[in-house]
């Protein structure tokens, strides 16, 4: 067993409260306890390559003949299966409540409270307008309770996501976005043997994403991947993919050698592998205008349709149709304006749409293929964007105007936590591709003593044999409302009639434990699990007694005032608590 955290070296009790904090919070992983203790955004991504159950994925038919493929088509195979088996899920009830002052409160004497509120979207901090055009606790359903209540949105372990399906109204799998790039990057290593070195996790105060560092670069957004031709096509997904990116402030990269933090001086990751990531990165979010890409950028921009018509050549005949016409049938048809299949779709509209004259006051559309064939262009040059503006001749809007929103599509620039940092890296964590489970669990447990996000991996990945009990008992006494308050209506009696009823199962192999809120949600649970939810939900009815849990390798109990109740238990644990 790791040591206890009470026995390692402090230099102070500030220090081993902070500890403490932070190793119980791998336990619940919520999303403003990964903002505070940013170790554990990666370490949670080493739990989960740890984690059998996504081992097993490899096992499914879906990728039976994934070694064949290029690292690009591995990716692809992922996506879908990933698609098919989570959904995403920002459900407030599912981990419960909190309040700002209950969690301020718990990390004063680590952060600066104004830089929280104004870095973190459970504080305060309310997005760029264009972000969020409606008020950030009324967009996530908080508006029902008072101004301090806030979610925990807890991020889920693969065992927790894959639970969902025992949960009422769910079909698969869920998880928020936390969790489900945390799945992402760990399924990237372990499935598609995609290295580590090239996998960024990119946290915002409203969102987290991957950014895989291969070919031209991709992102992962939630459920699906993002390459850089579909970021820039102008549809709505592309504009959800850039959202976070274009508008808020990356407050976490993290990769298998640390992490840079915009709320602390001191950065954690490999310098030259932080800038090279960046670099990439940047490449990623930037693109040539190209006839393609200025119809994707009026496929965004529509306010601007208005100002281009399409020629169309038919029966040895020009005609003319308005631009807008022409991306409203897109919407209902297989065929684009900004690729060879724009005659058929002109093709497709009836032709009392179209005019034997040009539309007066418009930029003709198609000019711009031979604009564009004639030789590349570099708008960091200032003759090249004047030549390509000179173009933009129209009455219904400024050539400034046009060429402003066109510069704003082809390029986001990521507002990334760097300036000033002081680069103090770690060892980097390093797993080849290719290695077995029991390699890498091996390799990482070798770490533990000099690393923390190997340690913490090993407490975000729950099993009790390997770590100190305290911390996960804090987490469990103390960050598990949901249960308390769906347990409320019940009796003594039938609280204990309902835990029996439910199947002896756990989420979890082996001897890792769930905590209380997961046993609840999920409705199943091995006896010891059932047992430490029964000493929360008799702890915060009677708060004066105290209650002795009891762990064998075959059996759970629980005895205190007025109950002695015990449960089977598999896990093959030893231990004994007083909650």
């Amino acid at each position: 067993m790791n040591p206890p955290i009470s026995n390692k070296m402090f230099h102070s009790d500030e220090d081993k409260k902070y500890q403490m904090e932070k190793y119980s919070s791998a336990f619940s992983l919520a999303d403003m306890e990964i903002f505070v203790f940013p170790e554990l955004l990666f370490s949670l991504v080493l739990a989960n390559i740890m984690s059998p159950a996504i081992w097993r994925w490899k096992e499914d038919p879906w990728f039976a003949k994934i070694n064949q493929m290029n690292p690009y088509r591995r990716i692809l195979r992922l996506k879908q299966f990933i698609i098919e088996h989570y959904e995403f899920n920002l459900d407030l009830d599912t981990w419960g409540l909190t309040t700002k002052d209950r969690e301020m409160d718990r990390f004063k004497d680590f952060i600066d409270a104004d830089i929280l509120s104004r870095s973190n979207a459970l504080f305060g901090y309310e997005g760029d307008k264009y972000y969020f055009n409606l008020d950030i606790r009324r967009h996530f359903g908080l508006d029902k309770y008072t101004s301090d209540i806030i979610p925990y949105w807890k991020t889920e372990t693969v065992e927790a996501m894959d639970a969902f399906r025992n949960k009422e109204g769910y079909r698969v799998g869920a998880g928020e976005c936390v969790s489900l790039s945390t799945l992402y990057a760990a399924a990237l290593y372990v499935v598609c043997e995609i290295p580590l070195e090239d996998i960024y996790l990119l946290a915002t105060p409203l969102h987290s994403q991957n950014f895989v560092n291969i070919n031209e670069g991709l992102i992962t957004n939630n459920r699906r991947i993002v390459t850089k031709r579909m970021l820039f096509n102008g549809t709505e997904l592309s504009n959800k993919a850039q959202r976070a990116l274009r508008n808020e402030h990356v407050t976490i990269v993290a990769n298998n050698t640390g992490y840079v933090h915009t709320m602390y001086p001191e950065a954690t990751i490999d310098r030259a592998a932080y800038e090279k990531g960046m670099k990439a990165l940047r490449g990623y979010l930037r693109t040539d205008v190209d006839m393609g890409i200025l119809a994707n950028f009026l496929r965004d921009f529509s306010s601007l349709q208005k100002c281009f018509q399409i020629r169309h050549d038919y029966h040895g005949k020009a005609r003319y149709i308005g631009a807008e016409k022409v991306y409203a049938y897109e919407h209902r048809s297989p065929y684009h304006v900004n690729d060879n299949t724009r005659d058929r779709l002109l093709a497709e509209i009836d032709e009392y749409a179209f005019y034997a004259d040009p539309l007066p006051g418009r930029i003709l559309l198609n000019k711009f293929e031979a604009f564009f064939a004639q030789q590349p262009l570099d708008l960091n040059k200032k003759e090249d964007l004047d030549r390509l503006l000179a173009e933009f001749n129209c009455t219904c809007a400024s050539t400034y105007e046009i060429g402003k929103a066109l510069l704003e599509f082809i390029a986001i620039d990521p507002c990334l936590p760097h300036g000033g940092k002081t680069f103090i890296p770690s060892e980097p964590i390093t797993l080849e591709p290719g290695m077995s489970r029991e390699a890498v669990v091996e390799h990482l447990d070798t770490l533990r003593e000099c690393h923390p996000v190997a340690d913490l991996a090993f407490y975000a990945f729950r099993d009790l044999t390997r770590i100190d009990w305290a911390p996960f008992l804090k987490a469990a006494i103390e960050r598990n409302p949901v249960c308390i308050e769906a347990a409320s209506p019940l009796g003594d009696d039938a609280l204990i009639e309902q835990l029996q009823a439910w199947p002896n199962e756990s989420i979890y192999e082996g001897p890792r434990l769930a905590q209380p809120d997961e046993t609840w949600n999920f409705k199943r649970g091995d006896g010891g699990e059932k047992i430490l939810l029964l000493a929360h939900l008799l702890k915060a009815r009677y708060p004066e007694r105290s209650y002795t849990v009891t762990i064998s390798p075959d059996e759970a109990l629980l005895t205190g005032e007025g109950i002695k109740y015990a449960l089977p238990s598999a896990k093959g644990l030893k231990n004994t608590f007083v909650v």
